[in-house]
């Protein structure tokens, strides 16, 4: 089992930027595919941003290019840099491992709060 480690959230004002990172126990060379969801308060996860082991990445419409998916294979550590914060922003964000061999391992999640 993968264990995932988010950190980076808190409070940002509109317009500003996070990053949120992800630390896996193993190598995330192993894992098949990484990502981010989130949830916000009253509304089901969604998901936000996914890269694949091959380096592939996708994005949900909502995000609009402002933010950005990545890993660092060095440190088993994935990223996601959020730039031009929206209060919708505001959510627990959760990064998510998925691989063959251990199915889907999640992260404790990390609060986004964009406001004023």
């Amino acid at each position: 089992q993968v264990q995932l480690v988010e950190s980076g959230g808190g409070l940002v004002q509109p317009g500003g930027s996070l990053r949120l990172s992800c630390a896996a126990s193993e190598s995330i060379l192993s894992i098949n595919a990484m990502g981010w969801y989130r949830q916000a308060p009253g509304k089901e996860r969604e998901l936000v941003a996914t890269i694949t082991s091959g380096g592939s990445t996708n994005y949900a419409d909502f995000v609009e290019g402002r933010f950005t998916i990545s890993r660092d294979t060095d440190t088993n550590t994935m990223f996601l840099q959020m730039n031009s914060l929206k209060p919708e922003d505001t959510a627990v964000y959760y990064c998510y491992a998925w691989a063959i061999s251990t199915g889907t391992n999640w992260g404790q999640g990390t609060q986004v709060t964009v406001s004023s």
